[in-house]
């Protein structure tokens, strides 16, 4: 998962990047990297670690120009403690060419020897976003007639890498001396948006981000998405230019997005998160009814932040009273960077602290956006009953999380998973409740179908094993699962420990 930004502005840039970079670091903390250009010239300044900390004054007076590209990473491929991957990528060949890119390439070990053996091009880290970045400039080369590239030609180059990556991928890349192109693989699972800002000289400037609410807090509105499959071109007089670029396409946003990744004020394939949220919440109280009819909930309490909208309503169908239970603590570091379980349960009591009277003598009904790992929901299960509560009960918005992710989220191995192998009664002995509640996935889709009709079909591979791009076989996971196996921590050991987000002092922000 990570967060990608591209603005081609009337005047300088960098300080629209820089804070449109903050809003969307929930997307990634890992690093963070900024790239501008000015005439024939590219700026570029990147490290690891958050925005406020990478960016200083110096680096943001050294990027010059008018428009220009920018990332926050977590990696989901590559080395999380190499700051060689952090991005954007840059390649001098064919034409000059500055890369950020969202999501996960399925092939790229394929591309990797194609790149080497056939297309003559070295790639110097392991990350997959470098991979990408070569693909497109071989296309470029491939593309142009003689020296210098046209729209025709560089909508041409994304039809070629539509042909040969394979796998989730957003993408927003600078062409020097052309302008600004962006594009999402034909699945459209990672979430890609176009906003502009029309000046009152009757300039236009354009703006694409891996979330709407990065539009809303630079002053732009909202346009669209990009379409799965699409590439948008933005020259350097700040046309805009869009095609269709792949042959098939097929809109499958990933729906984990709406589950947790995104912010709740954020617009993607014209579904609000938090109205998607609101939903999951109606549609788990409805299966309450009929799932646990006698229960005795006293009150329902949510584990912050994610699972609010859908506690409140859950709340508000069961006629039940909301309360908070849980205060958090915004000035801990993320959990899921510390190696070990006994420091990651240690950094959740460190990170929420129960109110005793909201469970004194009371049945409670917890309610969390997922369970992936089931550690934190054990410990503040743990620490309801310590707090006086008669009864816990938990709830998740979200089905079981069964099967590995390989499209951008980085989960943990299938048998980290709490719910590999395991029924809802004895995941509910595991993690120490008195009663267990899934989201059907069938209802998981309604919800989010619900906010937006028009959008068919989602990617929900965690939950059911089905992978969309129809390219993943039993050897590619296994791969993934040895890959992930080695890692001393995971985002999605983060997932399930909601309330143990980072607080950045961003209204609204969510993030872990």
């Amino acid at each position: 998962m990570c967060g990608i930004l591209g603005v081609v502005a009337a005047s300088s840039v960098n300080q629209l990047l820089y804070d449109g970079l903050l809003v969307l670091q929930h997307r990634g903390q890992d690093a963070a990297g900024i790239a501008s250009a000015k005439d024939d010239r590219f700026f570029m300044h990147k490290a690891s670690g958050l925005v406020r900390d990478v960016f200083r004054t110096r680096n943001m007076r050294n990027l010059a120009g008018n428009w220009g590209i920018g990332h926050v990473r977590y990696p989901t491929a590559g080395s999380a403690a190499n700051v060689a991957e952090a991005q954007p990528f840059y390649v001098n060949s064919p034409f000059g060419l500055l890369l950020a890119h969202n999501g996960n390439l399925t092939n790229s070990e394929a591309l990797r020897r194609e790149l080497f053996l056939s297309d003559r091009r070295h790639i110097n880290t392991t990350s997959d976003s470098e991979v990408l970045l070569n693909v497109l400039a071989h296309e470029l080369e491939d593309a142009a007639s003689g020296p210098r590239l046209d729209e025709a030609a560089i909508f041409r180059a994304v039809a070629g890498v539509y042909r040969r990556c394979r796998g989730a991928y957003a993408a927003v890349a600078m062409i020097a001396g052309y302008g600004m192109v962006a594009f999402r693989d034909p699945y459209g699972i990672r979430p890609l948006v176009i906003g502009k800002n029309e000046l009152a000289n009757g300039t236009t400037e354009w703006l694409v981000a891996s979330e709407s609410v990065a539009i809303d807090a630079l002053g732009f509105k909202l346009v669209r998405d990009v379409a799965p499959g699409e590439a948008v071109l933005i020259d350097m007089e700040g046309n805009f230019h869009s095609r269709e670029c792949a042959a098939k396409t097929v809109n499958s946003p990933c729906i984990f997005e709406y589950v947790y990744l995104a912010r709740p004020d954020s617009i993607m394939d014209g579904i609000s998160v938090y109205e998607s949220r609101l939903k999951m919440g109606e549609f788990l109280a409805e299966k309450m009814k009929h799932v646990m009819p006698h229960a005795g909930i006293d009150v329902v309490i949510p584990i912050p932040d994610s699972s609010r909208p859908s506690a409140q309503e859950m709340a508000l169908r069961l006629g039940l009273p909301y309360r908070e239970g849980f205060v958090k603590n915004r000035y801990i570091g993320r959990t899921f960077i510390m190696p070990g379980q006994s420091k990651r349960v240690k950094s959740v009591r460190q990170k929420l602290n129960t109110i005793h009277q909201e469970f004194k003598g009371k049945s409670v009904l917890l309610v969390d956006d997922s369970i992936v790992r089931g550690t934190t929901s054990r410990e503040i299960i743990n620490m309801a009953r310590e707090a006086g509560a008669a009864r816990v009960y938990m709830a998740s918005a979200a089905p079981p999380v069964r099967y590995a992710n390989v499209y951008g989220i980085d989960m943990p191995t299938r048998t980290e998973l709490i719910a590999n192998n395991r029924d809802e009664a004895e995941i509910a002995r595991v993690i120490g409740a008195d009663g267990l509640l899934y989201q059907d996935l069938d209802d998981l889709k309604a919800a989010v179908r619900a906010v937006n009709p028009t959008v068919q079909f989602f990617e929900t591979s965690c939950f059911d094993g089905d992978y969309i791009t129809g390219d993943i076989t039993a050897e590619y996971l296994s791969g993934v699962e040895n890959q992930s196996s080695g890692k001393d921590f995971s985002l999605m050991a983060e997932i399930e420990e909601s309330g143990c987000q980072l607080d950045l002092n961003l209204i609204g922000q969510e993030e872990r």
